[in-house]
């Protein structure tokens, strides 16, 4: 019968508890870090470019709502979400598929209409 923690095993498991404190120390400090950066810019609006939106709407979609509630400074929660549905809405639009109004009759089945109206 194994012994409940053998040393290999305390030795994994200590080894990911220290993993994930460092990086919850990591996350802590660019929170922090993007707290101050919003502070310094003040209420003024931050203008993004089209790549930047594309690339924190993926990255909030990963995240999900409830993380993002805590962790985004610069934007609230829905916005980025937003962008990731609109940026998903615009990947299934057809609308610059198609043209205005009934598509042309083809030349040669307007020809042949006219030559059999013409032929009675």
């Amino acid at each position: 019968m194994r012994t409940l923690l053998d040393p290999f095993s305390f030795l994994v498991v200590s080894l990911a508890g220290w993993m994930n404190q460092h990086q919850q120390y990591v996350i802590h400090y660019l929170i922090e870090e993007n707290r101050v950066l919003r502070e310094q810019i003040g209420n003024r609006r931050m203008r993004f470019s089209d790549g930047q939106r594309r690339r924190l709407a993926v990255r909030a979609k990963n995240i999900g709502w409830g993380l993002l509630n805590e962790v985004a400074t610069i934007v609230t929660p829905e916005t980025p979400l937003a962008w990731h549905r609109k940026r998903i809405a615009k990947k299934y639009d057809g609308s610059a598929n198609r043209g205005p109004g009934r598509p042309r009759t083809a030349t040669g089945i307007a020809a042949l209409v006219t030559r059999m109206a013409n032929e009675n």
